[in-house]
This record gives C-alpha cells, sequence and structure tokens, in this order.
C-alpha cells in the first residue's frame, strides 16, 4: 500500500512530531550554541543535550563501502568508478555496537524492504513496500543536481536501480539519527529536507575515504591473478585511517577451495567491503572533529575474510561494468 506523503510547507510551532524522541519540538535548535558533545561519552545523551545538535541515538558512526565487480545495470549505463571503491551507506549503531532499523516508517522509501522485515522498536511493525517516486527525484526541488549526478557516479547498486538503493539506506539507516529527525529543521521544514542532508553527509564521509588509493599505495591493487594477504590488507587500511576497520569478504571460504583444502581456515576469500567506525563531536552533519575508532570497539570481530597467507582475492570489474577513470 502506497504511503501518502503530504508536502510539509507549513509552519508547526511547537507541536509533537514522530522522531526519535516523542514529544520533542521543532524549536530552539541553535547548535552554534550547543557544546559539541562527542558520541558515546556521558555528555552525548538526550537528557543533558540537545539530540539535534549532538547525536544521542546511534552514536557510534559507520561510513561503509563496497567493491563490486559488476552491476547488472551495465545496460542502462549504471556503471562502476574507475579507481574507485562505491559508496555503501552511513549508519548509526548505538555505542554498544547492537543497531536498529527504519525507526520512522513515515519515511519509509525502500521500495524492496527484505521479506519479514520490521522496524526496530519493540511493536515490531513489518515494514511495507514503497511504491511512490524513486527517492532520486527528491533531490530536484533543491537544485541538487550536482549532487544526483556524484551519487550516480559513486554510490553504485549492484541487481537493482541506484535510487532503489539509496531508498533503502536513508529509511533503514538515516531515520535511526537523532540528527536527521525531522523536528530538528525547525517551523520552516521543507519536505524531504532531511534526505537531501543525510545524502550530502553520507557523501562527505565517503570523500575522506579513499579506500582504492589506501590500498594502492600499499601495493595491493585488483588482480584476478595474484591474491592477498589479509594482514596486508588491513595494515594498508589501518595506516591510512588511523583504527583498524572492518574488512568484509564473501565468495567461497578458504577450506572449501583447491587452495586452502585441509586448512581450519574458513574464512571468506573475495575482497568485498570496508566499514569504517566513528565517534563524531555534536552532529554527524558538521563532520568536524571525527575521531576514528577500531572496528573491535565493543570485542566485535574486524573480518570474516581467511588470514591464510594469499587467501584473498581483490578482483578486477568486469569488462563494461566500469565507467571512465575517476580523478
Amino acid at each position: 500500500m502506497r504511503n501518502t506523503l503530504l508536502p510539509v510547507t507549513a509552519v508547526f510551532v511547537g507541536t509533537a512530531m514522530a522522531g526519535l524522541y516523542p514529544g520533542e519540538s521543532n524549536l530552539n535548535h541553535t547548535c552554534a550554541l550547543v557544546k559539541p558533545e562527542l558520541s558515546c561519552s556521558a555528555g552525548a545523551q538526550h537528557s543533558l543535550t540537545d539530540s539535534c545538535c549532538v547525536e544521542t541515538y546511534g552514536g557510534l558512526v559507520l561510513s561503509t563501502q563496497f567493491w563490486d565487480t559488476y552491476t547488472g545495470y551495465e545496460s542502462s549505463g549504471q556503471l562502476l568508478p574507475k579507481n574507485s571503491w562505491t559508496l555503501h551507506g552511513l549508519w548509526p549503531d548505538f555505542c554498544n555496537g547492537s543497531y536498529t532499523q527504519y525507526c520512522d516508517l513515515k519515511r519509509q522509501y525502500d521500495p524492496l524492504p527484505s521479506p519479514n522485515t520490521t522496524n526496530g522498536k519493540p511493536d515490531g511493525v513489518p515494514v511495507p513496500k514503497y511504491t511512490g517516486p524513486g527517492i532520486g527525484t527528491f533531490l530536484a526541488p533543491f537544485g541538487k543536481y550536482d549532487l544526483l549526478a556524484w551519487m550516480n557516479k559513486f554510490w553504485i547498486a549492484q541487481g537493482q536501480p541506484n535510487s532503489d538503493f539509496w531508498g533503502h539506506e536513508f529509511s533503514k539507516h538515516a531515520t535511526c539519527f537523532s540528527t536527521f529527525d525531522v523536528e530538528c529543521y525547525g517551523p520552516q521544514y521543507r519536505e524531504h529536507e532531511e534526505v537531501v542532508d543525510f545524502f550530502e553527509t553520507a557523501v562527505t564521509y565517503f570523500q575522506r575515504l579513499p579506500t582504492w588509493a589506501w590500498l594502492s599505495a600499499g601495493n595491493i591493487r585488483p588482480s584476478n591473478t595474484t591474491a592477498y594477504t589479509f594482514s596486508d590488507i588491513q595494515s594498508a587500511l589501518n595506516t591510512g585511517f588511523g583504527a583498524v576497520p572492518y574488512i568484509g569478504c564473501s565468495g567461497p571460504r578458504y577450506n572449501a577451495t583447491a587452495e586452502g583444502e585441509g586448512s581450519l581456515d574458513n574464512g571468506y576469500t573475495r575482497l568485498t567491503e570496508v566499514w569504517y567506525y566513528h565517534h563524531v563531536y555534536g552532529a554527524p552533519q558538521r563532520a568536524q572533529g571525527l575521531l576514528p575508532v577500531n572496528a573491535s570497539i565493543n570485542g566485535g570481530s574486524v573480518t570474516n575474510c581467511a588470514k591464510a597467507k594469499d587467501a584473498v582475492w581483490y578482483y578486477k570489474r568486469g569488462q563494461g561494468s566500469e565507467g571512465l577513470c575517476v580523478k
């Protein structure tokens, strides 16, 4: 069933809307007057600060990237950027490393949520399929054609149109940041203003995290003939980022391959993803004073990749799947 989205152009003076903190006013969120507490610190609590100006809900911020070798939509011109990874998203984990999702179903723009997916609240409401205009169309009223062009170059989906993927990322993750609540945008809020703000913020983080360049500086480049050792990949990214990111792999497990037969190493063998963890001073939108933190900050794993020597493949993109060289 299609969601009915009413234009939010009228003045909502002091009214209670539907953010993460019920009853929050849309007034008096002047962040220049608010001390930019570090997320996940003692001061970054809704009862102690302005949650529109300090991230109090999902304070462990993950900027995530993909390495795909094809899109499945090459015939439509949906290509991967040469010499660059692609943006996956910007995620607000809780400070203990757990997370929630789809925190505001009135801002649900995901055309294809996974079956049986529910919101992150105790009532467990199923996430309805969105059937309205693609979220990419939300940028036009703000004149953000340059942002849209950038996203179509670097925020690339696999197996679905880019805009559908962006709708998924916003709906599942952005609605779980306190600082992207509608109330934070004041009485003159324009419909989808926070969507544009989230996209710009995700882009800002991505541009500070040049995964391809960091790996290349460590002599780790896409190849279909040379495999790499996980510790070398981790070292290159740790050097560039200043903390240990989570490195994700897919494909066959090492001990299921001919090379790993008889090994106890059951890690995966195809490099596909990196998650960069941060604590943030103030609102994530400001992207000021970002503090890189280790992916193991809460005792979690830093990879699912194989650890054996030369066990990880960083494959080249498929022929016809890349666009022009990124400069």
